[in-house]
């Protein structure tokens, strides 16, 4: 008896130890995609999360994100990687591709979206997230923007979007609806008629402006429609309705907005802003969580680095959802109940890193270019690293230049690249840009001035169609290799170069509110790119980039640092 005694409490004790050694804990660190990746949207298929963003006019369009605890994220492909899918060419860069959702539902992935000056809404398909993803098809009867899909029960489908206001009469600026097709998941055509599901926003007596990227969501009986109001910028809240049918009637929460970052004191520390555009899922744990944007601007409203994907915890209370509950000012990291997996050979995405980039493979897939690929002017080796063709195309064009990118994921950054280039004209340059838009860039260049070896800085020209020379150096062997480095600092960039084994400095602290969204407009953030131009001659010269390095520290993540 006592030996039965004796081991059940052996037993037990093991039992305790084995589930607190079991028990873990896991700090998630926001933004979990810093640098440019707005208006997220994120699934869960299983024990997986798959996630997308809004690329616009950059090719290939719409990453896709894997994910095993909301933490960790790999690019697993992009949703559009084929020209003959789309391009863009002719299209500004704040234009393409807004706002896409994903969704899963027996077997097959389905990706809504919309080409905004083109194609208007369409669906894209796939077996597997990685890809490849079919062809768009268009719904041309959904006209708006933000469209995603709801699956409910016996295999029916919805498409929910921002649409215009009723009889297209809007009683105010910026006044629209939430609106809602059903639609077969097999042939993607709409049934029926559209049903209007709100008017303006929650109180319409108050001019509410831009409801938009609508979801549904299925829980306890109560189909929950949620959305962005406001505007993305920094007015931008989540507000939520419900109802005990899919069709509606709506009423919306009587706390609403759920999620918001203004009336936050102004000089708060490492501020974030603009919070919206969110989506529900439910975590490892269990628990709910929402994945949004949001932006960290460095002075004011000043952001170079675009819109990034930030989670907070979510909380039900009497069946409503409140996003953030612990505090309204939304948190650079929260401690999750669950084991943290990390992905194999993943970049890193959250708090500060550093890696390089070399090209004797493969492109990563998170790089961009600009409208559409041409693969006949690039190519990759272990020897040269990526070799870029000198096109007659400027990035002050709407056309496909000789231009790869890289996002600029942090306010404090560096990003250096080693050329090796030999111009044979002055109109001949390649080297590295800090670009927001065709008419707000740096560029630091290799090139010829009167003949001789120089490295040079410009600036877009205030009418975007020419260059305005800001400095240059004379360097003394043309057929040697140059590096080149951009260094981010909040409010300003300096650029350096190297033709030998020591570092010169070409400009110092010049301003970077000149890149930011505040100033240039649209809905992008700032890339590094690799960029070689004749600017606008033909010529059969090319220019080799060894590596792309990259490092970031921001002040906000030093203590999040490992």
């Amino acid at each position: 008896m006592i030996k039965k005694i004796l081991s059940a409490m052996i037993l037990a004790v093991c039992m305790t130890f084995a589930d607190t050694a079991s028990a873990q804990t896991t700090t998630i660190v926001n933004p979990i995609l810093t640098g440019f990746y707005p208006d997220p949207s994120v699934v869960q298929v299983g024990t997986d999360y798959y996630l997308v963003n809004s690329t616009f006019s950059y090719f290939p369009g719409i990453p896709v994100f894997h994910s095993k605890d909301l933490k960790n994220w790999k690019q697993i492909g992009n949703v559009i990687d084929r020209a003959t899918q789309m391009d863009f060419m002719g299209e500004k860069l704040t234009r393409g591709l807004f706002a896409p959702a994903i969704s899963y539902h027996n077997g097959t992935y389905y990706v809504t979206c919309t080409d905004i000056d083109h194609d208007g809404n369409f669906v894209v398909t796939a077996k597997n997230p990685a890809g490849p993803w079919n062809n768009p098809v268009r719904v041309p009867q959904v006209r708006g923007i933000d469209p995603s899909m709801f699956f409910d029960d016996e295999n029916k489908a919805y498409i929910i979007y921002n649409s215009d206001a009723p009889d297209r009469k809007p009683l105010y600026s910026g006044h629209r609806t939430i609106r809602i097709y059903e639609i077969d998941p097999v042939t993607l055509k709409v049934i029926g008629e559209e049903k209007q599901l709100v008017n303006g926003g929650v109180d319409l007596s108050k001019k509410p402006v831009w409801i938009e990227a609508p979801h549904i969501m299925k829980r306890n009986g109560w189909y929950y429609l949620y959305a962005a109001e406001g505007g993305t910028s920094v007015n931008h809240t989540e507000v939520v309705f419900r109802s005990k049918s899919v069709w509606g009637p709506y009423v919306a929460y009587e706390n609403n907005p759920i999620l918001t970052q203004m009336g936050l004191p102004e000089d708060r520390k490492d501020p974030v802003t603009s919070a919206g555009h969110a989506q529900f899922v439910e975590g490892p744990d269990g628990k709910t969580y929402a994945i949004f944007l949001a932006v960290r601007p460095y002075e004011g409203d000043y952001y170079n680095t675009g819109r990034e994907t930030f989670i907070t915890p979510v909380e039900w209370k009497n069946d409503w959802p409140i996003i953030n509950p612990a505090s309204k000012e939304i948190k650079y990291e929260y401690t999750v109940n669950y084991k943290e997996v990390k992905q194999k050979d993943a970049l890193p995405q959250a708090g500060n890193f550093e890696y390089t980039l070399t090209f004797d493979k493969t492109l990563d897939p998170a790089l961009l270019f600009m409208r559409t690929i041409d693969s006949s002017s690039f190519s990759l080796s272990k020897k040269s690293g990526l070799t870029m063709k000198l096109k007659p195309e400027t990035v002050m064009e709407l056309g496909n230049p000789s231009f790869i990118g890289k996002r600029q994921q942090h306010l404090y950054s560096t990003a250096e690249v080693e050329l090796d280039f030999l111009p044979k004209s002055e109109n001949e340059k390649a080297g590295l840009t800090i670009l927001q838009d065709e008419r707000h860039f740096y560029f630091v260049s290799k090139s010829l001035d009167q003949g001789k070896p120089v490295v040079q800085l410009y600036k877009a020209a205030s009418d975007g169609k020419k260059m305005e020379l800001i400095t240059q150096k004379n360097i003394t062997d043309v057929s040697k290799p140059v590096k080149l480095r951009i260094v981010a600092e909040g409010g300003s960039y300096s650029f350096y170069y190297a033709s030998g084994a020591s570092w010169q400095s070409l400009a110092d602290k010049m301003d970077a509110k000149y890149l930011s969204t505040k100033t240039a407009g649209g809905f992008i953030g700032c890339l590094f790119g690799m960029y070689a131009t004749s600017s606008g001659d033909q010529t059969t010269n090319s220019a080799s980039f060894k590596y792309l390095k990259y490092s970031g520290n921001d002040p906000m993540f030093q203590k999040s640092a490992k």
